[in-house]
């Protein structure tokens, strides 16, 4: 289960507030309300192949088990909304891990508990007493959110009707060892001991647990792993299960499937894997030997009493480097030498910057380490906080809201003075108040309403933050500017506390009467609003920074950043300085976050012919994509087969996906197994075969020795329907740079990019042109995984959906899965190569039919 389901106020405060521009529409409807009035499974953004719920959200799978003929597969289910919350176990099932069928219900949130993840398993022996040896039970193993005081712990529930119905046990829970931060069993029956294996996550610990039964009902510990690789983000949703190497059963290795949110390899959710041996008792991974980064001239480490030719702005950074932490700072570590740079001087509420004299770039990479808080750079924000001229129309002092109008009791009699009891720190809002709907937590709701004002300049500027709930959602949490009673404009938070600016172009609306509405009619999941300092201008107010980061300067723009990860540990990071060549560039460390971990610590610059890898690029992974996250596998398959499916989402912006009436996906559901790739046992993974039954009867497109130069040649016409696409291609390395196919493509540059970087060696999905993406600053981007040619040739399994891609790349060991969210004209297949030539050797694209019809 995830970080952000320990509970509400909990899970606020895990969750990295990334992003805090807001998403404007100059409509009341968002667009995904309009695809709500489509035939079920057809509206836009609808998988056609992979499983969704017909309405609500949904994210974790849970309980995978094989029975009688069906594959189960359970899931964490809001049954009341398309947000998080009132979590429970969603049921489907099928026969060939392709085409679902929705049932009921099974396991339900009460007024006691939230039914967080878990497994199921099947008794054969009845060793619970539900069924009987003729007629075993389903047991499903999940953990109890318990709703008083956020306690989690193990328990159990039965069916005896083939899973369709389901029963508590009344002597839940089954373990409990007092903890918040205790969940997601996996159960397997362990034939050496004739006993039950439970391996569960101690998630803010970095710990997985092993616990042995007879009965599932009374448990003894049995060991602990962890903290191992990366541990950057909260541990959960563990699975451990054993495969042969190379195919050979008489070489087992165990592999320990640890999913960790945020601090996976793409930023934010991911799955993380061990491989080692279990004895029944304790897991032991295999040992990967100590890290050296690449050697090189270092520009830079901060042993001196000051800076030296760089330069500081603000009080952050100190009068010279820290030799550590610094009052008030936990301990810090990861640093070399004696000293370091620091902006945690005055706290977090301190700002600043620190810049490198002007050079030329003349090596392949820069490295150095980076710490502290996790807010990326956003391009487009200023350092400036100065708010523009114009005339205020509230700006919430004072101790009330004037002549401003309240209904409902989101608002509370006066405004907030800054954080409410419960509520992840609040900054980023001017002078002493503002508008904040979190009055007794996610589930008050209210209006507040502006007097009538005349429109006489061109923009209406404010700032806001809080829920992702756009105006026309069925609940909203928005700022709307009504004219003649309607709304003509609106604007959502980031589910981000901190505010930032936003702007309405009005110029069109020049003279008219108009007010302002702020409106909180959401009690889910960041069901609040944050407002303040609204005012007409005839200046657009830009977002000011509000990062934590690393960038590097050329032209004046910054072209690559790097930030902390909610961590006093620094770690190595390293930018890619081959396109700047010859150019002048400037290293800039800037703290402007003045929130929790509102601080950023650098050290080692370091210039490099090779790049330096971080923990987190060092560990390993079963996906390297953005949005595979909560992977589990199936118990008791046929054959001894393992398929593994995950949540194709991220909590980054996993609430924010323009999707409705339903949000959220299952990945394809695949095949494990470990192969030996490049000397090392790795976990690589296919497309169930089952899949190949959607295929068209004859390919969508074939091509066959296609050579292509610094250019993109289209490979399937544009009438073709190819929104639902598998394919499979083979490439030949040449000269070429870059080269792959670009898939989803349509009108305005809408493409997604999936490619090989022959330089660096690796596989790369790039969706910064993939169709929406403005309703988070992470969602754009570019994820890589490393693939090494085999005979000169690259090969890719492409799955191509209504919303996502998935890419296997060689024999899957580099496997990357992303959502996108196209327009649904953008159909075409494009081979591309860059800085050279590159031949596609054979390519066939089948389209596929869609499992809902």
């Amino acid at each position: 289960m995830s970080s952000v389901r320990v509970s509400r106020h909990a899970r606020m405060r895990l969750m990295a507030a990334v992003t805090t521009v807001c998403a404007l529409s100059a409509a009341p409807l968002a667009p995904q309300a309009v695809a709500a009035d489509a035939p079920p499974y057809t509206e836009t953004y609808r998988p056609q192949f992979h499983y969704t719920p017909q309405k609500n959200w949904m994210n974790d799978p849970n309980g995978l088990v094989y029975y009688q003929g069906e594959y189960h597969l359970f899931y964490q289910y809001n049954p009341n909304g398309n947000t998080w919350g009132d979590m429970s176990w969603g049921h489907a099932v099928s026969k060939d891990l392709v085409h679902w069928k929705e049932l009921p219900l099974a396991l339900s949130h009460d007024d006691e508990e939230m039914v967080f993840s878990g497994s199921a398993v099947v008794d054969w022996n009845n060793t619970t007493g539900f069924g009987t040896k003729n007629n075993p039970p389903l047991v499903a193993i999940y953990t109890s959110a318990y709703k008083n005081g956020g306690k989690q712990a193990q328990s159990l529930a039965y069916s005896t009707d083939r899973g369709r119905t389901w029963t508590k046990y009344q002597g839940n829970p089954v373990i409990d060892i007092g903890s918040t931060n205790f969940r997601d069993p996996k159960v397997q029956w362990y034939a050496p001991t004739k006993s039950w294996l439970m391996t569960v996550s101690l998630s803010a610990e970095h710990k997985v647990r092993f616990y042995s039964s007879k009965n599932l009902k009374d448990w003894d510990l049995l060991s602990e792993f962890g903290p191992a690789g990366a541990t950057g983000g909260v541990w959960e949703c563990p699975d451990l299960f054993p495969l042969a190497v190379d195919g050979d059963k008489k070489k087992i290795k165990w592999v320990l499937v640890v999913n960790i949110n945020p601090g996976g390899i793409a930023g934010g959710s991911a799955a993380q894997y061990f491989i080692g041996d279990f004895d029944g008792k304790k897991f032991t991974a295999d040992d990967k030997g100590t890290y050296t980064p690449p050697t090189g001239k270092v520009v830079q480490d901060f042993e001196g009493t000051g800076f030296g030719t760089w330069s500081t702005t603000g009080a952050a950074f100190g009068q010279g480097p820290a030799a550590g932490a610094v009052d008030g700072q936990g301990a810090v570590t990861g640093f070399d030498g004696k000293g370091l740079a620091n902006s945690f001087h005055g706290g977090d509420g301190t700002t600043g910057t620190l810049s490198s004299p002007e050079f030329t770039v003349d090596s392949p990479y820069l490295n150095f380490k980076v710490g502290g808080g996790r807010h990326p750079h956003e391009p487009g924000t200023v350092m400036d906080r100065t708010p523009p001229e114009g005339t205020v129309l509230a700006d919430f002092e004072g101790g009330t809201y004037g002549d401003w109008t309240s209904t409902g009791d989101a608002f509370g009699t006066a405004p907030a003075t800054g954080t409410l009891a419960g509520q992840q720190e609040v900054s980023g809002f001017l002078g002493d108040g503002l508008a904040n709907t979190f009055l007794n937590g996610d589930s008050t709701t209210g209006t507040l309403t502006s007097p009538e004002f005349t429109i006489d300049k061109k923009h209406i500027n404010f700032l806001i933050g809080g829920g992702n709930h756009p105006a026309g959602s069925d609940n909203p949490t928005a700022v709307e500017l009504l004219v003649d009673g309607q709304v003509v404009r609106s604007a959502t938070g980031k589910d981000a506390e901190a505010l930032n600016w936003a702007s309405w172009d009005v110029s069109d609306l020049a003279g008219k009467q108009a007010r302002i509405r702020i409106v909180d009619n959401n009690t889910g999941g960041w069901g609040h609003l944050n407002v303040d300092h609204i005012m007409l201008s005839d200046t657009k107010a830009t977002p000011v920074s509000q990062e934590t980061s690393v960038n590097l300067i050329v032209d004046g723009q910054v072209v690559r950043s790097a930030t902390g990860a909610d961590s006093e540990t620094l770690d190595w990071a390293s930018f890619d300085l081959r396109p700047y060549a010859g150019k002048k560039a400037q290293i800039q460390v800037v703290d402007m976050n003045t929130a929790g971990w509102g601080h950023v610590m650098a050290d080692q610059f370091t210039t490099a012919d090779k790049p330096a890898k971080s923990v987190v690029q060092r560990a390993d992974w079963a996906d390297y994509g953005k949005d595979y996250y909560a992977a589990v596998s199936w118990e008791n398959a046929p054959g001894g087969k393992r398929y593994m499916i995950g949540w194709m989402n991220n909590w980054d912006y996993g609430q924010s996906i323009p999707t409705s009436p339903w949000r959220s996906a299952q990945s394809v559901p695949r095949e494990m197994a470990l192969r030996t790739v490049d000397g090392r046992i790795r976990l690589t993974s296919k497309p169930v075969s089952s899949l190949e039954s959607l295929r068209q009867e004859r390919p969508a497109a074939t091509a066959t020795g296609v050579t292509v130069k610094s250019t993109s040649k289209r490979l399937i016409a544009p009438t073709a329907q190819g929104r639902a696409l598998d394919i499979e291609a083979t490439f030949s390395l040449k000269d070429a740079d870059r080269f792959g196919l670009k898939v989803r493509t349509g009108a305005d540059g809408e493409e997604t990019v999936i490619g090989y970087d022959t330089t660096t060696q690796e596989l790369y999905v790039d969706r910064t042109r993939s169709g929406a993406g403005d309703f988070n600053s992470t969602f754009p981007g570019v994820q890589t995984a490393p693939l090494k040619p085999k005979d000169g040739k690259v090969k890719l399994r492409i799955l191509v959906d209504w919303s996502s891609v998935e890419v296997f790349g060689g024999n899957g060991e580099a496997v990357i899965t992303d959502q996108i969210f196209p327009d649904p004209s953008s159909t075409g297949v494009e081979v591309f190569a860059q800085g050279g030539t590159a031949t596609l050797n054979h390519m066939r694209a089948w389209q596929l039919k869609s499992i809902w019809r």
